[in-house]
Parts: C-alpha cells; structure tokens; sequence
C-alpha cells in the first residue's frame, strides 16, 4: 500500500517552492522543482503543484517529473481531463503541452536521475519504498516497475497556435 499524502509541516515544508515562485525567486530553484498551475477537473478551480523535476533536457526545454503518488494524483488526473497547463521552471513560465514517457524512456530517464543524485540514493530509495508501498532496491526490475506504478510525465513549451486572417 502506497503513502498517504503528506499533512501538517511535512506540506508546508514541501509548499516552500510554489512561494519562491510566487515571490519570482524560481531562478533560485535551476531546474530542480517546477510549479504546475493546472485546473481542476471537478470544480474547476486552478490548482498549484510542485513536482521535482527527475530530467531537464535543455534542448527540448522538456522537464520529466515523476508522478509519486501514482496514478490517482490529482494533478495528473487534473490535467488528463483538462489539459491546459502552465509550468514556471527556474525563471521561465510558459504554457505546457505534456506526454506520458515510454516504459524504456522511463527507465532510462529515471536511472540517469539515479546516477546524478547517487549521494542521497538511501533517501531516494527510502522514498521511493514508502511510495511504492514495498521495499524498492534499485534493481532493474524494480526500476522497471517503479516506473510503472509511479508514470513519468514530460512538459514542455506548447507549440505556438497558428492564427489565420479571415
């Protein structure tokens, strides 16, 4: 069984960059977190998420996150029914356009966040066993199936509408 979501200072705690962003401070940030500004899909009041950001690919402008708490989070859930989107990212904002990553892309991306964060990998792989609600190792397998448990979800910059003069 997988965590609950985070109460009392624990959320706050993890609110901390959404204020950052407010306070136009993201550049403080780089590429590390980036604030999701989605609407809800039953009460249609927009919403604000902080989600780390597991890849930044600078040619792209692409940022891969992973969705912790699974499937069922709202954010994800949000922006499947209504997929209008803004992402601030260190000191960009920008209207998004996201994509679901292949199970091999997943991996990958998700290994490579392994590799340049291999000095805390006990807390990741603590975190990630409370996620998942079993005891995560790293291994292959499990990465394989972390990544199917917990979908890795790329933004980036919307293509520009073409407009026509009528």
């Amino acid at each position: 069984m997988a965590a609950g979501k985070p109460q009392g200072a624990l959320r706050y705690m993890l609110r901390a960059p959404a204020y950052l962003y407010r306070w136009n401070l993201g550049r403080l940030l780089g590429h590390r977190f980036l604030l999701l500004t989605h609407i809800g899909r039953r009460t249609g009041r927009q919403h604000e998420t902080v989600l780390e950001v597991v890849q930044y690919r600078k040619d792209s402008h692409e940022a891969v996150v992973m969705s912790g708490f699974g499937r069922n989070s709202d954010w994800l859930l949000n922006i499947q029914v209504r997929p209008e989107v803004t992402v601030a990212i260190g000191s960009q904002r920008f209207v998004a356009q996201y994509r679901f990553l292949s199970e091999h892309e997943a991996v990958e991306a998700f290994r490579d966040y392994e590799h340049r964060n291999r000095l805390a990998y006990p807390i990741i792989r603590y975190v990630l066993s409370r996620l998942l609600g079993w005891n995560y190792s790293g291994s292959g397998a499990d990465i394989r199936k972390a990544v199917a448990q917990l979908p890795l979800v790329a933004f980036r910059p919307a293509a520009p509408r073409l407009t026509t003069d009528s």
